[in-house]
């Protein structure tokens, strides 16, 4: 039963918004303002008690008891329920900065190998400088202009910087305290220079001679060398000096910059026999030799320091006349935007510190003083240089798709029945291999793709060159806007039209997030399509490392689906009514909203409503509401979702029936599941879309049912019921916005007392079950 409007014309936000009885502002997308008033969600820390149960329906305010008393029939609109539209969401960026902590616990975990906890250290700084780079600007300004009233304001800048801090704080403090003293324990250190003996200091010496002091220059400041242009994120050294320079001059301050493609640590060789690893950093090797760069004066302070700029691109769409051409220009400038955040070493004297703050623009609590490297995320190389495998996560090897047997024609696999694959537990290889199937096949008469994030060094974009080259027509939608992969994606644009295929950048103002492939077969006199959808994207890097379902299939219906909305991406025509698919922003947010209300009414006709989700983050705001007042008419809701969520669950009278958990794991959650039971239909989604209002309405996304029993079955089990079971990886979200971690039951029972918690992992077990044997 299609659910989709008679109007497939581009809605506007009111519009979208007015499907819904529960009426309000809809949230922000990725640089936009959050949802305001908000709660600042608390601190992440332990729950002493199992998972929940499936909770009974309670009706739990007197108006939902009058409610049911009172239902009429499925035409007549839904109760007021007061509470619905009014009650305080959680605030979004607080809520992806508690993200970062959860993330960060992971450092902390003694059954995690030791390098992979610094990996972890890593991958936080990694979310860190996003962050900062899309969220923090309008924070800065609202702070620097003194707004008090907005969804930026001095104290929501206050907010997040003390936030942020407290989190950088906790880094380092697992960085020095624990990591580095375990790391030394199993022979590997970083040496700092007066722990390096004589021949360890000649190496490094040598080695900046040869390999780095050419590539350095130094810069004094003077009325003729003003303060230089500092990039985002590139590692540099501030320098004071006493005495004058080659014109007599007394300019006191310097600034050295540090080339990107230096390597940020170099393992220093160990004597014959040595069992011992040991490093330097680029850092430490550069301040060691300061004074070499500066002959005749003297060093008498210094510090490394770091600037974060705003780094989100934006192009007016509606201006430009080439797109491709207008981001490239806008590429050039991304590096030296507004500025954000200055990290400093924490000696760094306040005389360096309030220098650099005043060249930036920048006020007191955007200092960073950190005790160690200002780039952690750069501790990956070290990570990599280390030569200790016990120290590293075994290596999962992805098992070949259970539905699929090697060495068989996709095309014939497929005519008896669609295909999921539950990646990175089984393996993306096979896309790879079905699109490579297709290439050869001289029957294979078009391929369209859409690309968003396919990885350097693609072997998806090989093959659609080999493709055309073969005499297919190729069409392939290139999401240029995808964020920090715009230059990478006009580059395969590019290099697609070099060699003739159709290379489309989706509709005007909009992303096309949609993950798609459609081929098409002559067989037998007649056209047949088939079809690669999925929740993820097409990048063989990523998709060892996310979870994701590819789901492939030549079902007629779902397949023409595919085909009217690559045509419309194409052509701009009109979209035509489709029959099993949903879309933004034309269907989908309506039809989750009309699920919802769907499932309040049968539960206050006292039927069957229960609704299980699982996506990347719920900010939509008038999706949150609608979840809300279907938890007021007694709806079951569990919600499983990884980062950012602005639903306070278990409030009474607002929310209590809802229940909303984030796993984290070794691999990135990234799936996105829809689950309702209203009544006698149980209907199950698999979508590109998070609950966010850039998904749902400025962004081309896709949803589609999964209708084999079979099938069904295996999402809702592997991707929705382990994780509600998993009690080693989960953490609940508290109304206050606090995370709490879950442990077993043998835990609050006693059992087990004094020895850390095994629980179970939903990630843990599915690689154990469709990883590869030997």
């Amino acid at each position: 039963m299609s659910m989709d409007s008679n109007s497939n014309a581009l809605p506007s936000a009111p519009h979208a918004q007015a499907v819904s009885a529960l009426n309000g502002t809809t949230s922000e997308g990725v640089g936009d303002a959050p949802a305001t008033p908000s709660r600042s969600p608390g601190a992440t820390r332990k729950l002493s008690n199992g998972t929940p149960s499936r909770a009974k329906r309670t009706g739990s305010t007197k108006a939902v008891k009058a409610a049911r008393a009172k239902q009429g029939t499925r035409g007549n609109p839904l109760p007021a329920l007061p509470t619905a539209a009014r009650f305080q969401l959680l605030d979004r960026d607080q809520s992806i900065l508690s993200f970062g902590e959860r993330v960060l616990d992971w450092a902390r975990r003694p059954d995690v190998p030791l390098l992979e906890r610094v990996r972890y250290v890593c991958i936080v700084s990694s979310n860190l400088d996003e962050f900062f780079e899309v969220r923090a600007a309008a924070h800065m300004s609202a702070q620097l202009s003194g707004d008090k009233k907005g969804a930026y304001t001095d104290a929501s800048f206050a907010a997040l910087a003390e936030r942020t801090h407290a989190l950088v704080d906790e880094q380092y403090r697992i960085y020095n305290q624990e990591l580095l003293p375990a790391l030394e324990k199993r022979g590997i250190k970083v040496l700092s220079h007066s722990e390096r003996n004589a021949n360890q200091r000649r190496w490094v010496r040598e080695y900046f001679l040869r390999e780095v002091q050419p590539l350095l220059v130094p810069v004094g400041l003077d009325p003729a060398h003003p303060f230089p242009q500092v990039a985002n994120k590139t590692l540099t050294f501030i320098v004071r000096l006493t005495g004058r320079d080659a014109f007599g001059r007394e300019n006191e301050v310097a600034i050295v910059k540090v080339p990107r493609f230096l390597p940020r640590f170099l393992q220093i060789p160990a004597p014959r026999g040595s069992k011992q690893q040991h490093f330097v950093s680029i850092s430490s090797l550069i301040r060691t030799h300061l004074v070499d760069l500066f002959p005749g004066r003297q060093v008498t302070e210094f510090s490394q320091f770091r600037v974060t700029r705003h780094s989100d691109l934006a192009v007016d769409e509606d201006e430009v006349k080439n797109l491709r051409t207008a981001l490239r220009k806008g590429l050039q400038h991304r590096h030296y935007g507004q500025a954000v955040r200055l990290e400093v070493s924490a000696g760094c004297s306040d005389f360096l510190s309030d220098f650099l703050l005043q060249q930036f623009g920048l006020p007191l609590p955007a200092l960073y003083r950190v005790p160690g490297p200002v780039n952690l995320v750069r501790l990956n190389q070290l990570i990599d240089l280390v030569d200790a495998p016990s120290m590293r996560f075994e290596h999962h090897a992805a098992g070949w798709p259970v539905q699929l047997t090697p060495g068989q024609s996709f095309f014939e696999r497929l005519q008896q029945g669609d295909v999921l694959i539950h990646q990175p537990y089984e393996a993306f290889d096979a896309v790879l291999a079905f699109l490579r199937e297709a290439v050869e096949d001289p029957n294979v008469l078009a391929i369209k793709q859409t690309i968003y994030r396919t990885g350097a060094r693609s072997e998806l974009m090989d093959l659609l060159r080999e493709a055309v080259r073969r005499g297919k027509e190729v069409t392939a939608v290139v999401e240029l806007k995808a964020r920090f992969d715009e230059e990478a994606n006009i580059n395969y644009a590019e290099r697609l039209e070099s060699v003739g295929a159709q290379v489309v950048y989706g509709v005007v103002g909009l992303k096309t997030h949609a993950k798609m492939m459609l081929i098409t077969r002559r067989e037998q006199g007649r056209l047949v399509r088939y079809a690669h959808l999925s929740t993820g994207n097409y990048n063989p890097g990523t998709a060892r490392l996310y979870t994701d379902v590819s789901h492939l299939t030549a079902d007629e219906t779902l397949t023409a689906d595919v085909e009217h909305l690559f045509l419309h991406l194409a052509s701009q025509n009109r979209l035509p009514r489709l029959n099993k698919a949903l879309t933004a922003p034309f269907h989908l947010h309506k039809a989750m909203l009309e699920r919802m209300e769907a499932a309040a009414r049968a539960a206050l006709a006292g039927q069957r409503a229960r609704i299980v989700l699982k996506m990347n983050a719920l900010t939509d705001e008038v999706l949150v509401r609608a979840l809300a007042h279907a938890s007021q008419c007694g709806v079951q809701v569990d919600v499983i979702v990884r980062g950012a969520c602005i639903l306070p669950p278990g409030l009474p009278g607002v929310s209590e029936n809802i229940r909303i958990r984030s796993v984290i794991g070794r691999f990135l959650e990234h799936s996105r599941v829809f689950h309702f039971q209203i009544g006698d239909e149980d209907q199950l989604w698999l979508s590109s879309a998070d609950w966010m209002n850039r998904n749902m309405l400025r962004r081309v996304e896709l949803a589609w049912p999964v209708t084999d029993p079979h099938l069904k079955q295996r999402v809702i089990h592997e991707c929705l019921d382990m994780y509600l079971a998993d009690t080693r990886d989960a953490w609940l979200l508290q109304s206050d916005g606090s995370y709490q971690r879950v442990v077993p039951d043998s835990v609050t029972k006693g059992k087990g007392k004094g020895k850390p918690a095994a629980g179970v992992a939903a990630q843990a077990t599915l690689m154990t079950r469709y990883g590869r044997k030997g």
